[in-house]
């Protein structure tokens, strides 16, 4: 039977085969056509594909690829930001703030080119907006090549931060507590400071450590009526340059969990030649900070000591001078509280109450380390007649 079955099913094939017709020799031509140009399509294709295999062999082989990969294995960014409101009445009445301000976005570049010499860079817009009329500026607060000289000693050339206090070389908004910089640091270092020039800091011994700089110095216009060193920032753009400046600095903390640190620095001519006398100056800042597990205390002293003729152009801003005292507890590993009292004088040298007060207290909440929820009281005496501002801050900040 099964026999059958197979012989009737050849038999069906043959003759199935039998009437299919046949190819004319033409279309055998075509068809022949078709497949070789599907073949050469096909080769080429394949060489293609092979040309390609070998480019990244030799790309590999050569360098070009693994130099891509080496670059942006030594490229660094990051940033920070904070934004604030401010809730502040003033005792007159007439200049009361209540605004909410992104203060600064910052952003880091930096580029390691070798074991031995680097690059770094911050760039900031304040206020959010610059631009004519606007609220805000465009900054390049740093932007210096780094060089290690030697396992302990390290140089460097560009726009850099001036080695003075305790905000002014690191002030990301987690770091510090208080919504703003406190006002001492602002009013009478004044940070943010920088300059451009030259600087070499290294160890001296098991915990001392120096830093030395020749750069740019401050100008503060008279002609306008200046007198306040906050006023002579030149920020490093066309900065005029008669008059170098210098700065010094020694920081200890041998001893775990305490910094202490002293800055001297001095500048020929505060008016840098725009005046018919020289105003000559020096800054004096010394500083202590203290950690013992939830407990922190900061405390920071800074005294500047200007030419007699400075006093002939605003009474008393021949000294200027101030300090704080902030102490500060951990609750948690996410909670803290501070308090702070803040006293500074841009008139020191004047025998009229010209001297500014303040108490800061409030509350620090860290979402992640480097994430951070601040509010703060502030209650401030300031000289008659001068705007008082009491109230309320609040602010977010970050860094990455």
């Amino acid at each position: 039977m099964r026999k059958s079955l197979l012989a009737l099913a050849l038999a069906g094939l043959y003759v199935g085969g039998a009437n299919a017709a046949t190819p004319t020799t033409e279309e055998m031509w075509v068809i022949i056509q078709q497949q070789q140009a599907e073949i050469q399509r096909l080769q080429s294709a394949q060489q293609a594909t092979d040309n390609k295999v070998e480019a990244t062999v030799d790309a590999v082989e050569n360098g070009s690829l693994s130099n891509v990969a080496d670059w942006v294995s030594k490229t660094s960014f990051g940033g920070y930001g904070e934004l604030h409101y401010n809730n502040l009445e003033d005792n007159t009445a007439t200049a009361d703030k209540d605004a909410l301000d992104l203060h600064r976005f910052v952003l880091f570049f930096g580029h390691q080119f070798n074991d031995d010499v680097r690059f770094f860079s911050e760039f900031e817009i304040e206020h959010s907006i610059a631009g004519e009329g606007k609220a805000g500026e465009v900054e390049v607060e740093q932007a210096f090549i780094e060089w290690d000289i030697s396992a302990n000693q390290t140089a460097k050339a560009g726009v850099f931060l001036v080695p003075v206090g305790i905000l002014n070389e690191t002030h990301e908004p987690d770091s510090f507590y208080g919504t703003e910089r406190n006002p001492v640091e602002k009013n009478i270092i004044p940070s943010t400071w920088w300059e451009g020039g030259v600087a070499i800091n290294g160890e001296l011994a098991a915990g001392l450590s120096y830093d030395v700089a020749v750069h740019s110095g401050l100008k503060i216009d008279v002609a306008d009526g200046d007198y306040k060193v906050r006023d002579g920032r030149q920020k490093v753009g066309k900065a005029k340059a008669d008059n170098a400046a210098f700065t010094g600095r020694l920081k200890y903390t041998g001893i775990q969990g305490l910094e202490l640190a002293a800055t001297l620095h001095h500048q020929v001519d505060l008016a840098q030649s725009a005046h018919t006398t020289e105003l000559d100056a020096t800054l004096l800042e010394t500083h202590a900070i203290y950690k013992n597990g939830p407990l922190q205390v900061r405390a920071l002293y800074a005294t500047w000591d200007i030419d007699s003729a400075m006093d002939a152009l605003k009474e008393g801003a021949d000294k200027q001078q101030g300090f704080y005292f902030e102490p500060s507890y951990m609750i948690s590993e996410k909670l803290g509280v501070f308090a702070r009292y803040n006293q500074w004088d841009n008139q020191a040298g004047s025998s009229n109450n010209t001297e500014y007060k303040q108490l800061d207290f409030g509350v620090n909440y860290w979402l992640t380390p480097t994430v951070v929820f601040k509010a703060d009281y502030q209650n401030q005496n300031a000289p008659t007649g001068k705007t008082e501002l009491d109230g309320l801050n609040l602010g977010v900040g970050w860094s990455f």
